[in-house]
């Protein structure tokens, strides 16, 4: 039997015991970083995989330095707290991770965060697909430009630029798209909303430069790693323009929750024949079999967290 249980402020408890204030700085002023980890359960194995889990919690190292949060865990720490409480919550099933530094201090009226105190706190839910498409997804280009780096930094999960994708993905959605693609302030293609782009054209693959304000994705770095080693195709790591993503051949987003999702459509132009690319297709299937621990080769992605019998 399964428990929904959160770390919150040193131990763990109950997730409704796992309350902040109303006045609670980061729920004003969007002052914590996340991270979004994906945990895949093998029932052959009977072994829940974290898969890089590590890597998350450095990036999130990296936000809470940019935040000045100064929580007291160390990355071996923040892995060994998530690998107790996912056997104290005895999920059997795939689940998603969610981390949270943040700025903890009950006070409003502050804009220093050199003076604030910080937390740390996590919470797991059982998750399935993010993007709700077996097969390709439809995107339109969003009239919301991507945030610049001058503004908030992009390339760590900092919780206040999340609205930023919101925006986004609330306007494709109600266009009646599966996704949105952002632009930055020069034009050029930077990302989806929690996702980031590849482009397919012949055997090469392409994806923005993270100069261009994207999020520094795990995902990301998984599929250039198999793209090269699986598949023996460099991506070409460059500056994109929404055109050239019309006439690619293939166009996929990568991501924790998304993992890699094959996109058939951009702004009603079919991708290629509209349908999954052969590339994306080979680079899904790696994927998901890597993600679930089947993959020796890439078996050090993942940290096996032993659940016992299933029921």
């Amino acid at each position: 039997m399964s428990k929904s249980l959160a770390f919150f402020r040193g131990k763990i408890v109950p997730s409704q015991e796992a309350n902040v204030s109303i006045s609670t700085h980061a729920l004003h002023y969007g002052t914590g970083v996340f991270e979004g980890i994906r945990g895949n359960w093998n029932a052959e194995h009977k072994t829940m995989y974290v898969f890089r889990m590590k890597e998350h919690y450095e990036r999130l190292i990296l936000g809470c330095k940019m935040l000045m949060l100064d929580i007291p865990y160390s990355v071996t720490d923040l892995c060994e707290i998530t690998e107790n409480l996912i056997r104290e919550c005895g999920y059997q099933e795939d689940i998603y991770i969610r981390p949270l530094a943040y700025k903890s201090e009950e006070l409003v009226a502050n804009l220093k965060l050199h003076e604030l105190s910080s937390d740390f706190a996590l919470i797991m839910i059982p998750f399935g697909s993010y993007i709700d498409s077996d097969g390709a997804i439809s995107c339109c280009t969003s009239s919301w430009r991507r945030i610049d780096d001058t503004i908030i930094p992009p390339r760590v999960k900092i919780t206040g630029t999340y609205v930023n994708g919101i925006l986004a993905k609330t306007e494709a959605i109600l266009a009646g798209f599966d996704e949105a693609i952002m632009l930055n302030q020069d034009g050029a293609v930077s990302e989806g909303t929690g996702e980031n782009l590849f482009m397919v054209v012949g055997n090469e693959i392409h994806t923005p430069l993270i100069s261009d304000n994207n999020l520094t994705g795990i995902t990301r770095d998984c599929a250039i790693t198999l793209a090269a080693s699986e598949l023996g195709l460099e991506v070409i790591q460059r500056r994109l323009r929404r055109s050239e993503l019309y006439l690619s051949d293939e166009v996929f987003l990568t991501g924790t929750a998304a993992h890699i999702t094959p996109v058939g459509k951009i702004d009603n132009r079919s991708i290629g024949d509209g349908k999954v690319g052969p590339i994306t297709e080979k680079l899904r299937t790696i994927y998901a079999r890597t993600v679930r621990g089947n993959n020796p080769k890439y078996k050090h992605w993942c940290h096996p967290v032993k659940m016992g019998n299933s029921s």
